[in-house]
């Protein structure tokens, strides 16, 4: 009779996985022992796995180098890491030994980008693309660069007012981009994005306030949607739209040559994922190359900003089954020693779900449970995966301590969540643990942060 957890787990998916084996009942992600490091370090417990990261990165970069050689594309492509997705600084040292550049979004994020100059890891030949609609300070932090020499950094206009305050800061030359405000699926409560420049306005935008000023140089059109890049007849009318307006752009500006698309390729948050990146990227790639082709207009170089590609699938929480609540005929509740709503905040903020599984007790018998967590608010628990409206686990026994893990959580989850701050019902936020090669190419692992303690939060708090 098959009825352990591991027969669930093969019946339902192509398993093993590259990420994911089981020796000994005990679960294995990219080769490493999760129970092992949980008996170490103790739970609740974040983890970062830092070769995954290099090697996101790297297969991103070969797929369009691929896809670009195939069909003859002119120009370069340039990887550019979205900070906002993490912004710890293993992850940006990590980031960077991969030959990329940077995308950011806050005056803040400035100052990182500076504390990495002086550090040594950038140059003031990396691209820096500076996003979002920018306070006085992000405008004055980044002026301020571009003083000190950082020839590639590119401000992209949100909106009109930010070139103004932009050349009144600016000694010499501005190299700048601007952003399409894209039209949204249909799904979203509104039809035009909040961020940008309509289409219809970019071209007149430019010709009335740009062309004549030669210290203004347009080098960059940009373009992102919030559903990401998707194998859908909404994204692929949406990218001709913005290929559309580049190549009207292109006719009158000489100067503009990138095409930056934005971020949104996709991850994978449950074993059943399927997407075709070199299918994708070979599309995008063509059919920017027929649409500049049909007008006579170079291609440009591409730019993509990719955060939680970068970065997503290189986290995982694992938390400690602390008992178990029968709750009614049909309920059971396995409480966790955490949170759900402080250490994965998405789960209960949009829905989403990630990757779970039991790290260890493959052999024992399976049941449906909820997972519930610590604080008293009624959205803080876990009741479905990404196939299925159920979770099953190892049965609940109180001798055996039943070790959890959520995975590819590596993106937004610390900043969501506050890292560090207060927590719903001062919940502490958990131990965090990097993951890394050394020179045998042997994984080890390194106490990043304490768990939060009551000494810290007392002090936030003012006692």
């Amino acid at each position: 009779m098959k009825n352990k957890y591991a027969d669930l787990i093969e019946q339902t998916f192509d398993f093993p996985t590259d990420a994911f084996t089981v020796k000994n009942n005990v679960l294995h992600w990219y080769d490493v022992n999760i129970e092992e490091i949980a008996k170490k370090y103790g739970t609740p417990l974040k983890l970062t796995n830092l070769p995954k990261i290099s090697m996101q990165i790297q297969k991103a970069k070969r797929l369009f180098k691929n896809g670009m050689k195939k069909i003859n594309y002119k120009g370069n492509y340039n990887y550019c890491y979205c900070t906002k997705s993490s912004h710890f600084s293993f992850i940006l040292n990590e980031v960077l030994n991969n030959d990329v550049h940077l995308e950011t979004s806050s005056g803040f994020d400035i100052d990182i980008v500076r504390q990495l100059f002086e550090k040594g890891k950038i140059s003031k030949k990396q691209f820096i693309v500076c996003n979002g609609f920018k306070k006085i300070d992000y405008i004055e932090k980044s002026a301020a660069l571009i003083n000190e020499g950082f020839e590639n950094l590119i401000p992209v206009i949100d909106n009109k007012k930010e070139l103004t305050v932009y050349q009144n800061l600016v000694k010499e030359k501005l190299k700048f981009g601007i952003r399409i405000a894209s039209e949204e699926d249909p799904k979203f409560e509104f039809y035009t994005s909040r961020l940008g420049i309509g289409y219809k306005d970019i071209v007149p935008f430019y010709i009335d306030q740009i062309q004549d000023k030669e210290w203004l140089e347009l080098k960059m059109l940009h373009f992102f949607i919030n559903t990401g890049i998707q194998d859908t007849a909404y994204y692929w009318n949406e990218l001709a739209k913005c290929v559309s307006v580049y190549c009207n752009l292109k006719e009158v500006c000489p100067h503009l040559d990138s095409l930056n698309i934005g971020g949104g390729f996709p991850i994978q948050q449950s074993l059943s994922f399927n997407y075709d990146y070199q299918y994708m990227i070979e599309e995008i790639v063509s059919q920017i190359k027929i649409m500049c082709n049909d007008r006579g207009v170079e291609e440009p170089n591409i730019f993509t900003e990719f955060g939680s590609y970068t970065v997503g699938e290189a986290g995982a929480v694992v938390y400690s089954i602390i008992g178990q609540k029968q709750q009614n005929d049909k309920e059971k509740w396995n409480m966790i020693d955490s949170s759900f709503m402080t250490t994965l905040p998405d789960t209960w903020a949009i829905n989403k779900r990630f990757i779970l599984f039991a790290i260890n007790n493959w052999d024992k018998p399976y049941e449906r449970v909820f997972l519930g967590g610590l604080t008293c608010d009624s959205d803080d628990y876990y009741n479905s995966e990404q196939h299925s409206n159920a979770i099953y686990l190892p049965e609940y026994n109180e001798k055996a301590n039943q070790l959890i893990g959520f995975f590819h959580t590596g993106a937004y989850q610390e900043t969501v969540g506050g890292y560090g701050g207060i927590q719903h019902c001062l919940t502490p936020a958990p131990k965090h643990i990097i993951l890394n090669k050394n020179e045998k190419g042997e994984i080890e692992t390194k106490l990043f942060a304490e768990e939060q303690k009551v000494e810290k939060m007392l002090s936030i708090l003012g006692y």
